[in-house]
């Protein structure tokens, strides 16, 4: 008789030990599931902008982080959608293919509407106006964007490559006459040393390398008046919730602040 309430409470204790481990199982179970469901909610919270942060006061590094009027804007339009913002630094040549290919999930780059890039990207609407400025020595011939149609003229004009700046020149002067730069600085670097005539760039981006390097101006002639917009794959589902909450914060003043905020009204 003890042997067999012995053998029932070695059963019992069995399977109270395995009753345990299965509800800890369980637990450790529901656990790891609930991280990797956490985990993969907050990537699906992130939205990638591919942009080139050397165009100031459009995107520049400041304490060795993205700032500028497009990452301002940006980050507002994510809060507003629910996500976190992550930023894509790559060459301006490259920002359309990022975002066409899926590898961002759209670009603000200082970035202008033309008929060419609405064959490959949907656009959302204008948040700010470009102006193509001419930056020249202090005592250049060149004093105004009708100087550079001089016929026989053999003037260099610098271009950062793939900008609406090196589209305009191109065509207008043709390749002979451009010189094309994988950043506006370098660009700039060129005429200070003498290998170019001129650089054709934005107009805010001019004033700041002006402002760096003694001895250039901006002439007071436009070259060319432009929109920026943010950028998408063609068809993205993000354009029409993105394009909302940009129009929000134009409507409520939120983007003038921001282009105020580096862009003064002089």
């Amino acid at each position: 008789m003890k042997k067999i309430i012995a053998l029932l409470l070695s059963i019992l204790m069995v399977c109270s030990l395995a009753a345990c481990a299965s509800k800890q199982d369980t637990a450790a179970a529901t656990e790891t599931a609930s991280t990797e469901t956490a985990a993969s909610s907050s990537e699906e919270k992130t939205l990638t902008m591919a942009t080139n942060v050397a165009f100031p006061p459009y995107e520049f590094y400041e304490n060795e982080k993205p700032a500028g009027i497009d990452v301002e804007i940006a980050t507002a339009i994510c809060e507003k959608l629910g996500y976190k913002l992550d930023i894509m630094d790559i060459e301006f040549g490259a920002i359309l293919g990022a975002v066409s290919s899926g590898k961002a999930d759209f670009t603000m780059a200082g970035l202008t509407v033309t008929d060419e890039r609405k064959q490959s990207v949907d656009f959302s609407t204008s948040y700010a106006t470009g102006i193509q400025s001419i930056v020249v020595k202090e005592d250049s011939p060149i004093t105004s964007a009708d100087n550079l149609y001089v016929d026989g003229a053999d003037y260099q004009i610098g271009v950062q490559q793939d900008t609406t700046g090196d589209i305009y020149c191109s065509d207008d002067f043709g390749d002979d006459h451009v010189q094309r730069f994988n950043k506006g600085a370098d660009a700039v670097a060129a005429l200070v040393s003498g290998k170019l005539d001129c650089v054709v760039i934005d107009n805010e981006p001019a004033k700041s390398f002006v402002a760096a390097n003694e001895g250039l101006k901006v002439l007071d002639t436009a070259y060319a008046v432009e929109d920026y917009a943010a950028a998408f794959a063609k068809g993205s589902e993000l354009t029409e919730p993105f394009n909302k909450a940009l129009e929000e914060l134009i409507a409520d003043g939120t983007v003038q602040k921001i282009v105020d905020k580096y862009i003064s009204a002089d």
